[in-house]
């Protein structure tokens, strides 16, 4: 019999999920609920588990102890396909862009596979079918509209996150995973780049963010979960994690 999705308010739920390699455990017991349209930045040390968190959210790594859901449905042991499918997406720390094909080529791609069709989709573009105007609209929506036609390649790297941003959006997913997002963006580009992923948060979809620049998480998110040694050490309000005497003795450092 199928998996009966679970009723709930959440749209992300990690239920005691862990993570051995080995014999090595990289995740213990981490347990969080995530609700619809709430922005949550993931926070940590090298080493702390943040990424291996967002493997086991999408698919990358499955769980080896506990469940993982989406929407209510588990989806602990379902490949990142199927998780795309049911409304997940991901950046990742390194880009992953077609640098010789243009912005607009490159959402476009994003969009025919959202639809189901091929590598064709790059021949012969025309600018009044399905998946160009959708690509013009994305990029327009992450303030890209001035690149359009520039070879991805040759963006500079905070115009690349917001590309893959768009593509990420032509997907239409419910839940966006953001690893890293300021990784290599110069500081001129941060303040844009953040306008961007406030953009992804007021628009209703659900964001996670793991991200090392404490000012944009501040600047940004609802809610912040500390990771520590593979483990949830703590999630709360921005305010009240900073106040919160083990994390600053663990991540932040001694209070002052």
């Amino acid at each position: 019999m199928p998996d009966q999705p679970v009723l709930s308010m959440d749209v992300l739920t990690l239920e005691r999920a862990g993570l051995q390699i080995g014999g090595a455990r990289i995740l213990n017991d981490v347990s969080l609920s995530i609700p619809r349209g709430e922005m949550l930045g993931v926070i940590g040390p090298n080493g702390a588990g943040k990424t291996t968190l967002f493997n086991l959210i999408s698919g990358v790594l499955f769980a080896t102890e506990g469940v993982v859901r989406l929407n209510g449905r588990d989806m602990t042991r379902e490949p990142i396909h199927v998780r795309a499918r049911a409304g997940l997406g991901r950046t990742f720390q390194t880009s992953s862009l077609f640098n010789g094909l243009s912005a607009t080529e490159n959402v476009r791609l994003a969009a025919q596979a959202k639809a189901g069709g091929g590598s064709l989709v790059t021949r012969f573009p025309r600018v009044t079918d399905a998946a160009t105007r959708l690509a013009t609209a994305q990029l327009d929506e992450v303030g890209l509209a001035d690149h359009a036609q520039a070879k991805a390649g040759g963006l500079s790297h905070g115009d690349k996150r917001k590309l893959e941003i768009a593509m990420l959006l032509a997907m239409d997913p419910s839940v966006i995973l953001l690893d890293e997002p300021m990784a290599g963006v110069g500081s001129g580009d941060v303040p844009g780049l953040m306008e961007v992923i406030r953009g992804l948060h007021h628009g209703g979809r659900t964001v996670l963010m793991v991200e090392h620049h404490m000012e944009v998480v501040l600047g940004l998110v609802d809610r912040v979960a500390v990771m520590h040694h593979g483990e949830l050490l703590a999630c709360d309000t921005p305010d009240a994690v900073m106040k919160n005497p083990t994390v600053q003795s663990a991540y932040l450092g001694d209070p002052v």
